[in-house]
């Protein structure tokens, strides 16, 4: 079920927070906890009801593994290896198989190949999710939780779809608490400016910036020329579409938690405004890249075994992280571009570190840091969204000039004056406006836990939410027109992966 529907937001939403309503008059925690789940798996279930029994039989095994994993105990670590051997099987046939088939058949030229499989929705995110839980509870920082309070903490429908991917330890304590689980209107507004917020940003902005960029990808695909204006309008229509329908789902989803009491970590926070590679990531699907940090990168050594073995643990790392969003070899190459990014952001830093060189920590080196940043983002864009790589090779020479200002005769309708006026506008718009995190982090109205949320200021912003007669109007104007532009409904992008 999308968010971005009128049958989730007129049907389902409002039975769900009157049956909390009613639930947490009761004050009974464990009906609450029952209710939610139940409403969670119902959610699941509406695109595809077989696949519930596949998220179930995850949970069940999952959850018996992790009750076989104890510190003292010496059979601990077989069944943690068990528990991630079981998950990434599960992952593993459903979105790689046909992939991997495929690179075997064209390798051995033999005519083998896999059909029917159909990548089930959120799979990657709640397989790593419990991927984590296992982990964790081997190191000994479980938690004791009923096995309801599990199957909420793996099927919450604010993220179970597209994340974040939580920690147990960030959600459990939360779901424990019976006064969490309390229905307030201070709750019910937050969440409702937070959650219509996020999807003024999918169905006005994201899905208008799709317009523009999936013709030329379509064309390029076909092998026709793409000249400069089409490339680069393409290329940077794309970036902006995948940021504010990514950000529109994060505010969608943390708004819809905060509905319910509970709080989810920051995971967006102005990606667009970083001054490197490496900051990039540390604002981008922040909780994916605390993951692939947590249980990869520092597994494998992180940077304490010199700086080549650092190397190359950023390249595996992000050549899986590229894999991890999708069976294609634009995906792998994506996770090796940025690899590359990462390795000459760390020499950079290093080599201005040792020579103490401070002339790009000011206001000037800032704004060229986040250029180069921003351009360099846009470029691996393109391997993101092509299709093939013949078809991301094609838009990056039109980028490049090859094919001169031509347009080919089927983009010859797309009105690039007005689309450049609106890739202007939302340029100025992430590197200058506040974001979702410094406009209503106010006061107690937080809507996240996170640490990194400090690092935001909002008390300098004068776009500050309150809950107020003035912002009450604002928001309904929103609401409004996000509702009434919700004529074709889209899938978020990250519901792919």
């Amino acid at each position: 079920m999308l968010f971005n529907s009128y049958t989730f937001i007129l049907v389902f939403l409002p039975i769900v927070i009157g049956g909390f309503y009613v639930f947490s008059r009761t004050g009974n925690h464990r009906f609450m906890v029952t209710f939610l789940t139940f409403s969670s798996v119902v959610f699941y279930g509406w695109w595809n009801p077989k696949y519930l029994l596949l998220i179930l039989a995850s949970i069940l095994v999952n959850f018996f593994i992790s009750r076989k994993i104890q510190p003292d105990r010496a059979t601990s670590r077989q069944w943690l290896w068990l528990g991630i051997a079981f998950n990434l099987g599960l992952l593993g046939y459903f979105k790689y198989a046909n992939f991997f088939v495929d690179v075997a058949a064209s390798v051995s030229g033999m005519p083998w190949h896999i059909s029917g499989i159909v990548l089930p929705l959120a799979i990657s995110f709640f397989t790593f999710q419990q991927i984590a839980y296992l982990v964790d509870t081997f190191r000994g920082d479980g938690t004791d939780q009923s096995f309801m309070e599990y199957c909420l903490f793996v099927t919450f429908f604010p993220q179970l779809i597209a994340g974040p991917i939580v920690h147990h330890r960030e959600m459990m304590p939360q779901f424990k608490d019976p006064q969490r689980f309390r229905f307030t209107a201070s709750n019910l507004g937050l969440g409702l400016s937070v959650f219509f917020a996020g999807l003024f940003k999918k169905v006005i902005i994201a899905d208008s910036m799709a317009l523009y960029a999936t013709p030329v990808f379509q064309a390029a695909e076909t092998g026709a020329p793409i000249g400069l204006i089409d490339g680069w309008g393409a290329a940077l229509s794309y970036t902006f579409q995948l940021y504010f329908d990514f950000s529109g789902y994060t505010d969608m989803a943390t708004g819809l938690a905060l509905m319910f009491g509970i709080r989810l970590p920051v995971n967006f926070l102005s990606p667009y405004k970083a001054t490197s590679i490496i900051d990039f990531w540390r604002r981008w699907h922040m909780t994916l890249s605390r993951f692939l940090r947590d249980y990869l990168y520092i597994p494998l050594g992180g940077n304490r075994q010199g700086q080549g073995r650092r190397m190359a643990n950023l390249m595996v790392t992000m050549v899986l992280g590229g894999l991890w969003h999708g069976a294609g070899w634009t995906f792998v190459l994506w996770g090796a571009l940025h690899g590359i990014y990462l390795m000459i952001n760390t020499l950079w830093r290093t080599i201005l570190q040792r020579a103490e060189i401070t002339l790009f920590e000011g206001p000037v080196g800032r704004g060229l840091g986040r250029l180069i940043t921003f351009l360099a983002i846009v470029a691996a864009w393109v391997l993101f969204r092509a299709e093939s790589l013949d078809g991301a090779a094609n838009v990056l020479a039109g980028m490049a000039g090859a094919h001169g200002l031509h347009v080919p005769p089927v983009l010859a309708e797309l009105k690039w004056d007005e689309a450049y006026r609106r890739i202007a506008l939302l340029l100025a718009i992430v590197w200058l406006a506040p974001n979702t995190v410094e406009i209503f982090a106010t006061g107690t109205a937080d809507p996240s836990t996170s640490p990194a949320v400090s690092r935001s200021s909002p008390s300098r912003f004068s776009l500050i939410w309150r809950p107020n007669r003035r912002c009450a109007y604002a928001l309904a104007l929103i609401a409004v027109a996000a509702l009434a532009n919700m004529t074709e409904i889209s899938e978020f992008l990250y519901f792919r992966f």
